[in-house]
């Protein structure tokens, strides 16, 4: 563990002394099973308290410094743009000055049009306002499948983007098409995902940019 590391954590989404002293024990408790030395170690503790699931460190992959990217587009007040509203509500609002927006929703004429998801329709209503921004999915696979291609034809930037759909179609591919761009990104392995660890990724990605803005 790195000297200091535990000693000064804080979570801001901890707003009483209780609850504090439960994030701060959970931490101490994940830190000795995975490690506490990266800030890519911190956000699998984050990742494997949000689910209970010490195994989901194991499948967690980080590329192109996804947390250098974040802390970036927060710095430069970036839109967040999230999948569908359950992402949006476990997103933390304070610490950062980013807007946050829901994908679902935006691109609901061109889904009754062409029969895509609303997820799909939305990232593609949204592409002229992607890049630079932060994007976090945590539950549609084909908004992600829908990202990748628009990032594979060179159309969107994003700064960063939180890849972690569940599920049994196409939730795997989607995230192996994602490593395999050339954009910061975190992403998990397999079928798993959800709200839950997309949540924590971008969450702990904030708190760390609020201590450091402190």
């Amino acid at each position: 563990m790195i000297k200091g590391i535990m000693e000064d954590y804080t979570d801001i989404g901890a707003v009483t002394p209780e609850a504090l002293e439960i994030s701060t024990k959970s931490r101490r408790l994940i830190s000795q099973m995975i490690g506490d030395e990266t800030f890519e170690d911190r956000i699998k503790q984050r990742c494997v308290i949000a689910t209970g699931d010490p195994s989901i460190a194991e499948i967690i992959r980080f590329q192109g410094k996804p947390e250098e990217a974040g802390m970036q587009a927060l710095k430069n007040k970036a839109p967040i743009f999230v999948d569908i509203n359950m992402v949006q509500a476990g997103i933390l609002k304070k610490g950062h000055e980013c807007p946050i927006e829901t994908i679902i929703g935006q691109g609901d004429a061109v889904a009754k049009e062409t029969g895509a998801t609303r997820t799909s329709a939305g990232v593609t209503a949204l592409q002229d306002r992607l890049s630079g921004s932060i994007v976090v999915i945590g539950n549609a696979p084909s908004s992600l499948l829908t990202l990748c291609d628009l990032m594979e034809k060179k159309k969107i930037f994003p700064r960063l983007v939180i890849g972690v759909p569940v599920g049994f179609v196409n939730a795997a591919e989607s995230k192996e098409r994602l490593r395999k761009i050339d954009v910061p990104s975190i992403s998990v392995v397999g079928t798993r995902g959800g709200t839950p660890i997309a949540v924590a990724a971008i969450n702990e990605i904030i708190n760390a940019y609020a201590r450091a803005a402190r």
